[in-house]
């Protein structure tokens, strides 16, 4: 699925670009994708489109307010993931909104323990989604390797 989310947010540099998911399920088949995994990434991208709709009903949290995460995130995220998206929101780059999709959406794989990797891969996805970019370091941060950045 993963695979899927990069070739998305590579072939498609802003969402309104991306074909209705009818189509792109269709594109993705052409491009060599297994059905099974098309249909979870499109799930996702469904999922997506709810939760960012969903986000504009959130009222900002205050200054002083602190992120507890449950059990059940805990364990999906792990240290390093919820490590980084602190970082990423001391950094002014991720807002407590776009934290919680990113936290939903990790929910949403249904993997048990998601490698920073694909944690990225998330965040970068809903920046994408609302057809954000993120400052330059920040991109460089979301990618392992310098040479898999797609600056749109």
């Amino acid at each position: 699925m993963f695979d899927i989310l990069m070739y998305v947010y590579e072939t498609y540099w802003h969402p309104e670009a991306c074909p209705e998911l009818g189509q792109l399920s269709r594109k993705l088949s052409a491009a060599g994708f297994e059905n099974e995994e098309i249909n979870d990434a499109l799930d996702w991208l469904r999922g997506l489109e709810q939760a960012v709709a969903g986000s504009r009903t959130l009222g900002a949290p205050s200054d002083r307010s602190i992120r507890l995460y449950a059990q059940r995130e805990l364990d999906c995220l792990g240290v390093d993931a919820v490590g980084y998206l602190n970082f990423l929101e001391s950094a002014g780059t991720l807002q407590a909104h776009l934290r919680e999709i990113v936290v939903e959406r990790a929910l949403a794989t249904g993997i048990k323990q998601l490698p920073l990797e694909q944690l990225k891969t998330i965040v970068l996805m809903v920046f994408w989604r609302l057809d954000e970019e993120p400052d330059a370091l920040i991109l460089d941060e979301l990618f392992v390797e310098a040479d898999d950045r797609v600056v749109h």
